[in-house]
């Protein structure tokens, strides 16, 4: 059975559509991308590194971040392809070394219409998905998808990774207008397009001609018509202290009439309220009828895209050093898992290991630095020690020699 498994899923594998595969190897990259020249923008550059720490130096580049405070803007062709009937799946690595306090960790995927050269933040696209990091209160994975001409968020909050590690983002589009979104190839969220995001107007609203009757009592209790204050309820909620005593010195004709200063009144009781008791003319709370909404029509092909033709880096970061590495559109679930586990899930591990080694060489150093002072501390208050005896056996000489 395992082997039949493993023969179903190579299979779909190699019978998978690679619409668009970038690893960014080497320097050729850099002929086949094209920066946004847009006026007004400040542009940042791209480099090809692997960054600090890594698993393998080679198969571990991407293209990263240089410049601090800049717009980024980069992208790339293919042959145009629609999803019609079939998964779309975007998927790609991010990898914030620098501690990223605020930008955008994301890619666009747009249709022929884009102008490569003229690409900035208004430019229209067909989606918008990945990470998104500003300050503690956003850090988030964005899904954007545009619908008719509108830019629609998911309706739910996806939580990014912030540390400093390398992570693999996919987004799946399922011709069932379902998705999901994984993160390190595991479900970080998944639904339905119609129902988690604005694509279409709600089935159901009030119904206008409806109103809730006027004799509809809602309220589950009321006051005890009963129910009366106690004669001795009202207490002030301050009184004079009956411990305090005037000062002796005081003099009332230079500090005026003298008045025991105010405390709490332990005979206050706050404002008197009747008890309240169920109340007998309740109808639970009107739940206002609905009918169909007459605007609402359905659409079966949310999911659809009639070209994907570009992607792209359109991004703004206030701290760069963010990488991005191993892009992939296909129509193959299991394809992209697959090149995760073989590509990422190996880098992450060398990563880690890679950095602790280092914060481990760090810690040493540290170590050694600080007992080095410590000892130099330790030489120069002997050396004054010395300096001081030195001091004191001279003046015994001196005065020996007198007497």
């Amino acid at each position: 059975m395992r082997a039949f498994i493993a023969i179903f899923v190579l299979v779909a594998v190699v019978y998978a559509d690679i619409y668009f595969e970038e690893k960014f190897l080497d320097d050729s990259w850099e002929k086949n991308w094209v920066y946004s020249e847009h006026p007004g923008k400040e542009f940042g550059k791209f480099v090809l590194s692997h960054g600090k720490f890594w698993n393998d130096p080679e198969n571990d580049k991407g293209i990263q971040t240089s410049q601090d405070a800049r717009f980024y803007a980069l992208s790339k062709k293919f042959k145009p392809f629609s999803n019609k009937d079939k998964p779309l799946v975007v998927q790609f690595t991010v990898k914030h070394e620098q501690n990223i306090d605020c930008g955008g960790g994301y890619v666009k995927v747009f249709d022929c219409s884009l102008d490569q050269k003229d690409m900035h933040g208004e430019t229209p696209y067909l989606l918008m998905f990945g990470p998104d990091i500003c300050g503690p209160g956003t850090k988030r994975v964005h899904v954007i998808f545009n619908y008719k001409g509108k830019n629609l968020l998911i309706n739910k909050d996806i939580r990014c990774k912030d540390d400093q590690y390398t992570h693999l983002y996919t987004l799946i589009v399922n011709p069932d207008n379902t998705y999901q979104v994984l993160i390190d190839n595991e479900v970080a969220e998944s639904g339905s397009l119609e129902a988690d995001w604005d694509f279409l107007p709600p089935k159901k609203i009030k119904d206008p001609s409806q109103t809730k009757p006027e004799d509809w009592d809602d309220r589950s209790t009321i006051p005890d018509p009963e129910d009366k204050k106690p004669e001795d309820w009202d207490k002030p909620e301050l009184i004079s202290d009956p411990e305090a005593n005037k000062p002796e010195d005081w003099d009332e004709e230079m500090d005026g009439e003298w008045e025991a200063p105010m405390v709490d009144n332990p005979d206050f009781k706050g404002e008197w309220k009747p008890k309240q008791i169920d109340n007998p003319n309740y109808k639970g709370p009107w739940i206002h009828p609905e009918i169909d909404n007459p605007e609402y029509t359905p659409d079966s092909e949310l999911y659809k895209k009639d070209e994907v033709c570009a992607i792209g880096f359109d991004l703004w970061q206030v701290k760069s050093g963010t990488i991005f590495d191993n892009v992939l559109i296909t129509d193959d679930p299991e394809a992209a898992k697959k090149f995760g586990d073989d590509v990422w899930k190996p880098t992450l591990e060398g990563e880690k290991k890679m950095k602790e080694a280092q914060d481990e060489e760090e810690r040493k150093k540290a170590d050694k630095e600080a007992s080095e002072n410590l000892t130099e501390d330790s030489n120069d208050v002997d050396e004054d020690d010395e300096a001081e005896e030195e001091d004191s056996t001279a003046g015994d000489v001196e005065e020996h020699d007198e007497l």
